[in-house]
């Protein structure tokens, strides 16, 4: 689908550094402060790096085909309009409506994590039980948090995407220099033996820690959907979204290592926020640890913020093309941005906090599962486009089509077999699924209502 040119629908004002921020700031969210421990005791430290490194590949695989696609069509929806070129509008629906519920899925679940977050540097925070939802409790100072973050990120957005990436910058800021803290402290205070056993045991560790790095890396794709944002020559476009995910791949592997040089597998096991435990041990500081901790905090509000971003622009593509109500499609006369897509996201993370934790997570869970039907579509768009329109224009042409496409296609595949019932990571039944199929049934009256238009 060429989407049609509308004189500056947005501002084009994103350079490198700014893309970089950006999909690099998606990326690295809470998970490095809190699962840093985790992956390191199921996998072992080298074993850590294995999985990442593994998972690293299967993701740039994946997005090389988004490079050369963004690059050829650097249109706002990304993916919507690279399948619709190419599928046609039922597969490219049924690919942006999943991706769409990835990425409001993270927004909701930052809004519970920021205060959860916030309660380890500040335990005061609570002030006094509202209800339970499936064991987990609905605090009311964490719901406050919670609430008036999201209005916050809300209003950012709203401005324009250039303030969205101020705060950005800010926060990476915050979380660069708390991961040179802890790296340094590691080469400097680190213990090699610490970092024993280098590959855990049983060896399939690795293999559960690789099934979670698709969910890791999740965010690159938000280049793609702030394309027409962004004032670079196409093929850069392309080469800065690679660029993205070896730094990520590079970021968790280096906070993984310095994890294992920092505490030993007793320490570990008793800890629950290692990385902040781990910068605490190699400084003799608990300043150290709270740095790291208030990285991780930077780091959820860089992830929340690039998936305001880009589940707005996938709601305006799919308003623009008559697959949801027309208002999805406004641009703000002022700062030229899809405000009514990033208010109604701001809305629902406001109420995120209300139910709970335990019913977020499913959604993280079942959102993850709907991202890699994503990846599955784009690759396969990729190939379906070199056969059918040789001659597009391609900017940042990758060498060896078939091969990248056929690969990233195969590892799409595989990563979504790792969420079936026969995997030992599989979709939770029937709550995860539920969430899955409510979605899908939504999506498909929808897609009825969009259908009776067309013939209509």
């Amino acid at each position: 689908m060429e989407v049609s040119e509308k004189t500056h629908r947005f501002a084009r004002v994103l350079k490198g550094r700014e893309v970089i921020t950006l999909a690099f700031g998606a990326m690295i969210g809470w998970s490095w402060v809190l699962m840093t421990g985790f992956w390191v005791q199921t996998a072992g430290s080298l074993g850590t790096l294995i999985a990442f490194a593994a998972g690293g590949i299967a993701i740039l695989l994946i997005g090389l085909t988004y490079s050369e696609l963004v690059s050829a069509m650097p249109k706002a929806g990304g993916e919507h309009v690279y399948t619709h070129r190419a599928l046609g509008p039922t597969w490219s629906f049924v690919c942006t409506w999943a991706l769409l519920f990835a990425y409001v899925n993270v927004c909701l679940f930052e809004a519970v994590a920021l205060p959860t977050a916030i309660e380890y540097l500040v335990p005061s925070i609570r002030l006094g039980t509202l209800w339970s939802i499936l064991d987990a409790d609905v605090d009311l100072g964490f719901v406050l948090i919670g609430a008036v973050s999201a209005i916050i990120v809300t209003w950012v957005n709203v401005l324009g995407i250039k303030t969205a990436v101020r705060l950005q910058s800010a926060a990476i800021g915050l979380i660069f220099f708390s991961g040179v803290l802890l790296v340094t402290g590691a080469i400097a205070f680190g213990e090699a033996g610490n970092a024993v056993p280098w590959i855990a045991s049983p060896v399939t560790g690795i293999l559960s820690v690789l099934i979670m790095v698709p969910a890791m890396l999740v965010g690159f794709d938000v280049i793609p959907q702030s394309a027409e944002e962004i004032d670079l020559e196409p093929a850069r476009i392309g080469r800065l979204l690679m660029i993205s995910v070896f730094m990520a791949v590079a970021w968790y592997g280096c906070i993984s290592f310095a994890v294992a040089f920092g505490l030993n597998s007793t320490e570990l096991a008793a800890s629950t926020m290692a990385t902040g435990d781990a910068a605490t041990s190699l400084w003799g500081s608990p300043v150290a640890g709270t740095l790291l901790v208030l990285g991780g905090v930077a780091g959820i509000v860089t992830s929340w913020n690039a998936f305001v971003i880009g589940g707005s622009r996938v709601l305006f593509a799919l308003a623009e093309a008559g697959f949801v109500p027309e208002p999805f499609a406004r641009i703000h006369p002022r700062y030229r941005t899809p405000y009514v897509g990033i208010i109604a996201i701001g809305v629902l993370s406001s109420l995120a906090p209300l139910f709970g934790r335990t019913l977020l997570v499913w959604l993280i869970d079942a959102g993850s599962f709907a991202v890699v039907v994503a990846y599955f579509f784009v690759p396969l768009a990729f190939l379906v486009l070199r056969r059918k329109e040789p001659d597009m224009v391609r900017p940042f042409r990758i060498r060896h089509p078939r091969i990248v496409g056929i690969s990233a296609v195969v590892l799409a595949i595989a990563l979504l077999s790792a969420y079936m019932p026969w995997s030992p990571s599989a979709l939770i039944w029937p709550y995860e699924w539920a969430m899955l199929l409510t979605w899908a049934v939504l999506g498909g009256l929808l897609f009825l209502r969009y259908r009776a238009k067309q013939t209509g």
